[in-house]
């Protein structure tokens, strides 16, 4: 039976054996894989590409899609995934986040058929690299407004722009890029990295997700032939779609973060004396542990009831911000509390709470920041736009 201490509620009765199982080897994975190096990795800002075709074949690339060598897991399975690849470290989960929440999503939702075949089942195993590029300089919050043009020249679409905070563009061979036409409508592009003209540059100097790669993107005169596009979505709805995907999983992977953090300092708590006693003795200790275990387990039920309505095929993409502003809100204070617990020793990479805390701050930020799902969902519960 488990522990109060590591599950209070028994959430581990309400998932199935399939995904207990699932979720137990990505968390072996990450036990011998990711956390032995990542302090090494976020002190030297360094993603380690070498794991990434070790993650296609734990099978956490593109996961929740089906055909093209993609391994069409539940949206439960890959929630479970997704937290105990954060619990590593979020530079973990963004990755296997953009390129499969959002780059192979992008291509196996809007795609054509040649675009499905040539760069779904290489992503699947790790083989080859995706990005995406929405953000901009100026067009973060307000993607509508995105200056990335895409003029037709003959047979041929020219692109041109720039786009930021772009994951893993420096190490990808594609990118989905999105851009606005000659007519004002907003189109996604497949663009092979490799193509003249797109330059993407590391953004340098990060306090947060050090372990991760995030670049500037520079589009000049781009050229692609007509078959670049997407052919089966116009407009926000494509990126938003995919926008979604990625939030899902951002739900579940903070709560991987906060129990990570919940761990470490109950155990330091336990081992550590203090004026002859061990920390974990004292009131206000144990409040602090208490006041992570209530949001934890909430975090997690929250998760997995979205997963249910997800798999279910009645998710609302308003449900999605409920997760995804909760529960990195609370992951963060669950981070930042159990920092306090560890004391001065805490702000040292020998311990796990404040590097999380620092990553989530990237992940408060990303796919929706807390102002934004705060008036997706004002606008749920009154009916009224609150954005403008």
């Amino acid at each position: 039976m488990t522990s109060l201490a590591d599950d209070y509620l028994d959430l581990d009765s309400l998932f199935s054996p399939e995904e207990l199982a699932l979720r137990d080897r990505v968390r072996a994975f990450v036990k011998a894989r990711i956390k032995p190096h990542i302090e090494e990795w976020y002190e030297a800002a360094h993603f380690p590409l070498e794991i990434v075709k070790e993650l296609g074949e734990l099978g956490v690339l593109g996961m929740h899609l089906e055909g093209y060598g993609c391994p069409g897991r539940s949206a439960v399975e890959y929630g479970l995934a997704a937290l105990e690849l954060e619990a590593g470290d979020s530079g973990l989960r963004t990755f296997v986040s953009v390129q499969g929440s959002l780059a192979m999503s992008a291509i196996r939702h809007f795609g054509s058929e040649e675009h499905k075949q040539k760069w779904l089942p290489g992503m699947a195993a790790g083989e080859l690299i995706g990005c995406f590029g929405l953000t901009e300089p100026t067009a973060g919050s307000d993607p509508a407004s995105m200056l990335t043009t895409a003029r037709r020249d003959g047979e041929e679409w020219v692109l041109d722009g720039h786009k930021r905070w772009i994951g893993l563009a420096s190490v990808a061979d594609v990118a989905v890029i999105w851009a606005k036409t000659e007519d004002g409508v907003i189109r996604g592009f497949v663009v092979p990295t490799s193509t003249p003209g797109f330059t993407a540059t590391p953004i340098q100097h990060k306090l947060s997700m050090r372990a991760s790669i995030q670049c500037d993107v520079d589009l000049v005169d781009v050229r692609l032939p007509a078959g670049a596009v997407l052919p089966d979505v116009t407009g926000l709805k494509g990126p938003f779609s995919c926008l979604n995907e990625a939030r899902y999983g951002i739900m579940w992977g903070a709560m991987g973060a906060a129990r990570d953090s919940y761990e470490a300092a109950r155990d330091y708590a336990l081992e550590r004396t203090q004026f002859g006693q061990p920390l974990a003795s004292f009131q206000l200790t144990q409040q602090k542990l208490v006041d992570m275990v209530l949001e934890l387990q909430k975090g997690v039920l929250v998760a997995l009831q979205t997963g249910r309505l997800k798999d279910a095929g009645r998710l609302r993409p308003e449900q999605i911000s409920f997760g995804k502003l909760n529960n990195v809100r609370e992951a963060i204070a669950i981070c930042r509390e159990a920092r306090t617990v560890i004391g001065g020793n805490g702000v040292t990479l020998d311990h796990s709470p404040l590097r999380h805390a620092s990553n989530l701050e990237s992940v408060r930020t990303y796919e929706g920041t807390d102002e934004v799902h705060t008036l997706i969902m004002g606008r749920a519960v009154t009916g009224i736009q609150a954005f403008t």
